[in-house]
């Protein structure tokens, strides 16, 4: 039986998790971050692909690659969070269950990070735990797939 299969996408400047505004986002690099979850949707039973990008258009064509292929997308957007409209468009058009995640609490950042238009595609929203938001975010993903009779 193949396991259910969870997108987790991650936009720009991630890459650079760990040298980048370590007070804000931490120590953890990427790999870290790749390596949590591959150990969490182990334990949950779940297949992950893990990516990572800074285009705009890659990451909209990640997304539309899930209808189909995917029971679920857990997104960390980056800075597309606040202005990509195609990101939205994309996350509503396959018409999947989108857990956002944000390493830190936007909520509490600048005013321009305040605004997440991808929100408005999310079933959940998981800001200012760390890189433990990404553990949590595939958990409530198992659950919203197990309940919904996917799995």
């Amino acid at each position: 039986m193949d396991l259910p299969l969870i997108a987790v996408l991650n936009g720009p400047n991630l890459n650079m998790l760990g040298l980048r505004q370590p007070a804000i986002y931490g120590q953890a690099t990427l790999d870290d971050v790749e390596q949590l979850c591959a150990q969490t949707a182990e334990r949950l039973d779940i297949a992950i692909d893990f990516r990572q990008t800074n285009g705009e258009g890659e990451l909209v064509s990640w997304v539309q690659e899930c209808r189909n292929r995917a029971a679920g997308i857990v997104i960390n957007p980056g800075a597309y969070t606040h202005t990509s409209i195609a990101l939205l468009d994309a996350l509503l058009a396959v018409d999947l269950p989108v857990i956002e995640v944000h390493i830190s609490n936007i909520h509490r950042r600048e005013a321009f990070r305040q605004t997440s238009y991808v929100s408005k595609a999310a079933v959940g929203v998981i800001c200012g735990l760390g890189i433990q938001g990404y553990a949590l975010g595939l958990q409530a993903m198992a659950d919203i797939i197990i309940n919904e009779g996917t799995r």
